[in-house]
């Protein structure tokens, strides 16, 4: 018998697109699940798809992985989609298609499926990972592009009619649309399809509001070593375990949350209301690490180039070549980058209180404003002679 194996979290668009393919493609289906930190009862996740006949459920953990090799590197770059957007969901995407991927080929499937819908921009990042692994042997199944379910109403019929549970929001509600990982959550649909309306409080999962916040500043110290945070408070930890830590300082302090409305690579725009307490907090003390130890040439490089990296990470270019290249130069000194920022989390602001470094690129002598000799001032007069006669240059 044929095998198809669906990027299955357990849900009720996956459950739904679960049966579609067994009644479309009379094939056998491998329910894989990349454990990536979502919030997710694996129980639960094996039963729904058993419910609906998979015989194969694989459930990968991938926590510390997709943290070093894909959240790390992406702050290293500080990228940052259209000025706010840690592009949370976007990195994940990769991984998932590249695991997809193996496990198609270790069980010999003729095909993948994916549950993104056919006007996000998930559909591209899945596809171009798919690509990249499989190229043209593995056939890939887009349910949203191809069924007749044209709406939230005719997803939630489908599902009653064949018996698949339905969840609830908060309120009794079916759900908004929302996918989490350990970097980030973003909620979609429903009433934030409208700009005028603002985002209900019940919908954020991991950071409470400002206004509940402790009313207490806390003080957190990350140390970095060759670029890669390592430690909190001088407690050595693992990479998920570090950004479970932060997540979880970050979001007490109501540290991390956007409300956007982005330009989707498909060409339309879209509303999100995301959460990344700890990647927020990691991103800000990245920067102010790099910023005692990196010269001020190698610094605007990397802000020049941080568009583009950001970019190709939110169309689904983590594969290409223009992305593994802008990483190597952005790595090219990321050696230099070691030492502790001390940051002060408070009612959703971060604030950086110190930096400490070994490396010698600020020099305390230099800018002192007592009077000394490591800084010759008669060259300042030739600096600014210099740039004076650029002003009549094209």
């Amino acid at each position: 018998m044929k095998k198809i194996v669906l990027a299955y979290s357990g849900g009720l668009d996956t459950s739904i697109i679960l049966k579609w393919l067994q009644e479309n493609y009379k094939a056998e289906i491998i329910a894989y699940t990349s454990d990536i930190g979502q919030k997710m009862n694996k129980q639960q996740v094996i039963r729904n798809a058993k419910r609906l006949g998979v015989k194969k459920v694989i459930i990968e953990n991938l926590k510390n992985i997709f943290v070093k090799d894909y959240v790390f590197p992406m702050i290293r770059a500080h990228a940052v989609y259209e000025g706010v957007y840690l592009l949370g969901t976007a990195i994940a995407r990769p991984l998932i298609a590249k695991r997809q991927i193996a496990i198609a080929k270790k069980f010999k499937a003729f095909a993948v499926s994916h549950g993104a819908t056919g006007k996000g921009n998930d559909q591209v990042r899945f596809e171009l990972g798919y690509a990249f692994f499989g190229g043209k042997k593995i056939k890939v199944i887009a349910p949203w592009r191809k069924w007749k379910l044209q709406s939230r109403t005719d997803l939630i019929n489908y599902a009653k009619k064949n018996s698949i549970l339905i969840p609830k929001d908060k309120k009794g509600a079916p759900p908004f649309s929302v996918d989490d990982n350990i970097f980030h959550t973003s909620t979609e649909g429903k009433v934030l399809e409208n700009p005028k309306s603002s985002a209900p409080e019940f919908i954020f999962q991991r950071t409470i509001s400002p206004e509940k916040a402790p009313n207490k500043k806390t003080k957190v110290k990350i140390s970095f070593k060759n670029g890669d945070p390592v430690s909190i408070n001088g407690i050595k930890l693992k990479p998920e375990k570090l950004l479970e830590k932060l997540n979880s300082l970050a979001g007490k302090n109501a540290v991390g949350r956007v409300d956007l409305v982005e330009n989707r690579f498909i060409g339309i725009k879209s509303r999100g209301v995301y959460e990344t307490p700890g990647g927020t907090v990691l991103y800000i003390a990245h920067r102010a690490i790099e910023s005692v130890t990196l010269d001020k040439e190698t610094v605007h490089n990397k802000e020049r180039m941080m568009p583009e990296y950001a970019e190709l990470v939110y169309n689904g270019y983590w594969f290409s070549k223009k992305r593994i290249m802008l990483q190597k130069i952005i790595d090219k000194k990321r050696s230099q980058v070691s030492g502790d920022v001390v940051l002060s989390l408070y009612k959703g602001n971060v604030t950086i209180l110190s930096r400490r470094t070994k490396n010698k690129a600020y020099s305390m002598k230099k800018v002192s404003f007592e009077e000394n000799k490591s800084f010759n001032k008669s060259k300042v007069e030739k600096f600014i002679k210099y740039h004076s006669k650029q002003l009549y240059k094209s």
